[in-house]
């Protein structure tokens, strides 16, 4: 294959052929002048050009390997980018179909959306522990900051033997009894394990972090360590709790959070990129620019 590559090059640089030499190979891809002529044009520099080169390179890697997974532009997706462009340039889709820029519109917005795929794609599984988005979206200045709480509950939603309605009597003697036990010295979390009737029975009634935002987190918010809760209700029946942990996380976590994966993410990616290049056959003709 490179010596075919090489055969058309030295064909490509005929007179004929003068106005749309080939100036870079990627794989079993040609990259021209021509495809290139807006950019080179206004380059500063030699180096410039290369760097202009090697960004269409990058992106001719990514658009051979979206092929190579079937995750391309769509026609539809195509089509639907193209709609809003035109909406957002208050012509008619027809109008913009017409301007005879248009069919590089097109294919430029074709490899926009593939690439695009391929970044999601490839970052699909990239992250941030909770604790390393804590320990650095908390040294971010910020002007509020919001309590959390963790706890452990005993939600019970039905007791046997007991008609519908006995039920909400049953339920509160049983976890006034449980609750008493626990004040005795009696383990929650087996308690939990062993009676709650909520999925996080698995891990001892266990929730996740809290925003304290109600009367009823409030309540709970206020218990002493080892205190049960008063018995209160919940979505999925009536409940008792201990309070575990609190803490303050700043008012915007989440969008830092999100700050951070999405800079991870872009480092993961650039770093992907290189390897991509590192696998491929690329050659830029140096002496043509």
């Amino acid at each position: 294959m490179k010596r075919v590559l090489a055969l058309l090059f030295i064909l490509s640089t005929g007179p004929v052929f003068a106005e749309n030499i080939i100036i870079a190979a990627v794989n079993n891809s040609a990259i021209t002048y021509n495809s290139l002529e807006n950019l080179l044009l206004n380059a500063r520099s030699k180096e410039h050009k290369v760097d202009i080169i090697n960004q269409r390179i990058n992106d001719v890697l990514q658009l051979q390997k979206a092929k190579e997974l079937n995750i391309e532009a769509s026609i539809n997706d195509v089509n639907l980018a193209l709609l809003e462009i035109s909406k957002s340039n208050n012509i008619s889709l027809e109008q913009l179909k017409g301007y005879p820029e248009f069919l590089s519109l097109e294919d430029e917005v074709s490899e926009k959306i593939s690439i695009l795929n391929l970044q999601r794609y490839i970052t699909k599984d990239v992250t941030i522990a909770e604790k390393e988005a804590l320990d650095t979206c908390s040294k971010e200045p910020t002007n509020t900051n919001i309590k959390q709480i963790k706890i452990a509950q005993i939600i019970i939603s039905e007791v046997e033997s007991h008609t519908q309605n006995d039920q909400d009597i049953a339920i509160k003697a049983f976890l006034n009894k449980l609750s008493k036990h626990i004040s005795k010295g009696a383990s929650f979390e087996a308690f939990a394990k062993l009676h709650s009737q909520h999925p996080s029975y698995a891990n001892g009634g266990v929730t996740d972090w809290i925003k304290v935002d109600n009367p009823t987190i409030i309540m709970l918010d206020s218990l002493k360590d080892n205190e049960v809760s008063q018995i209160y209700f919940t979505d999925f029946g009536f409940a008792i709790a201990i309070k575990l942990e609190e803490r303050l996380v700043s008012s915007n976590l989440k969008k830092c959070k999100e700050k951070l994966i999405y800079l991870r993410a872009e480092k993961f990616y650039s770093n992907w990129v290189e390897d991509l290049r590192g696998e491929a056959y690329i050659k830029i003709y140096h002496d043509l620019l």
